[in-house]
């Protein structure tokens, strides 16, 4: 019944807006179409990893269309989570929501922070129909759009950031980022292509350190492809189908690889004390380079390739749910032909990125190699 209330009260208020927008029909990245009164004034984020692309927009202030948005940020990235929240401090005033996955998305809620648009990560698709949230927002006329910066990011992000782009009414500016993004991935394939050099075998290791689990892994897309992108073979392309997976450790061990690319972030609020490597911004890489050297002490790496040659390294795991991949793209191509990236700078790129497209300023912390010589 509070639900019929909130949608009753919803559609009076719609029915009587004098709102002076144009209504205008967008794709989503699910092939959706989507009609939405634009430009969009009121957001609901539903995934607070989703700033990292509206950041780069709105980079005025992030948060000036954010009216809620899922509790994520702060407890899977809470140094960029600081590092706004010091220059916002609203943020910590913003609404926040649990997720559609494990059921704690409260609809009534949303609906009472009227928003004009609702953006979700493809991920939650299912979850959200399965609770019939898509079909209660609907009834109060609020258009639910999906992105995507983690199922197939190498596939996606263009287009999200597109969507993006319309439901701002910022469209040069993602063009403008769109170029960027692609200008720099375009350089790494087009070396490769031309060089054509013997690729070695990589594995990735998917949050590493965040449960005593060994060994979660990426399939064919996400950091699995980037891989690929970057020169590299993904020992786990064969073995998980889809992008996310597991393989276990005496198959990283049969398969011998010659590098080693783990994901890491702090996550103390998930995993408290875990062995996690603790990577981005401002980021103690003292403690993250001891902790790398600890993941190789378990039994998934005993005698392989990559530990004896310490072509080991750990990157910022965000990369994998953000729009920012071509910056870790150009970094493992580093790592794994160094001679042929010798001018590239992955650190000069992003810090680029934050210079011309975000409203904070660039920290280092993002990627560290078991071969580091490291201070803080």
């Amino acid at each position: 019944m509070k639900i019929f209330g909130a949608i009753a009260a919803l559609t009076m208020l719609v029915a009587g807006s004098v709102q002076a927008a144009e209504s205008v029909k967008i794709t989503d990245v699910a092939g959706r179409e989507v009609s939405v009164n634009l430009p969009v004034e009121r957001v609901i984020l539903g995934e607070g990893r989703l700033i990292y692309g509206l950041a780069t927009l709105d980079s005025e202030d992030p948060f000036a269309r954010v009216v809620g948005w899922r509790d994520d940020l702060k407890k899977a990235d809470p140094q960029t989570y600081d590092i706004y929240a010091a220059k916002y401090p609203r943020v910590d005033e913003i609404p926040t929501f649990g997720g559609m996955k494990d059921g704690t998305f409260d609809v009534e809620q949303a609906i009472s922070l009227k928003p004009d648009v609702v953006i979700m990560n493809l991920e939650s698709k299912g979850a959200t129909e399965d609770g019939g949230f898509d079909e209660k927002l609907a009834a109060v006329g609020i258009p639910l759009v999906y992105i995507d910066f983690r199922e197939a990011p190498i596939k996606n992000t263009e287009t999200s950031m597109k969507i993006l782009g319309q439901l701002t009414g910022k469209v040069q500016k993602a063009d403008e980022f769109i170029t960027f993004r692609s200008d720099h991935i375009n350089e790494v394939t087009a070396r490769l292509a031309k060089a054509n050099p013997e690729k070695p075998n990589v594995f990735i290791e998917r949050a590493a350190g965040y449960s005593e689990e060994c060994c979660m892994s990426f399939g064919n897309e996400n950091f699995g492809k980037m891989v690929e992108m970057a020169g590299g073979i993904n020992i786990a392309a064969a073995i998980i189908p889809g992008t996310f997976g597991t393989i276990n450790p005496e198959q990283v061990v049969a398969s011998n690889p010659d590098q080693v690319i783990a994901t890491g972030a702090s996550w103390e609020a998930y995993s408290p004390g875990g062995a996690w490597v603790g990577l981005g911004p401002n980021a103690d890489m003292v403690e993250a380079h001891r902790k790398l050297v600890g993941l190789t002490e378990r039994p998934a790496f005993t005698g392989i390739k990559a530990v004896e040659n310490g072509k080991v390294h750990a990157v910022w795991h965000q990369f994998y749910n953000s729009p920012y991949q071509f910056v870790v793209i150009e970094q493992m191509a580093k790592w794994l032909h160094p001679d042929l990236f010798a001018d590239i700078d992955p650190e000069a790129t992003f810090k680029e990125l934050h210079d011309r497209f975000l409203p904070i300023d660039y920290q280092p912390g993002y990627f560290i190699s078991i071969s580091d010589t490291v201070t803080n």
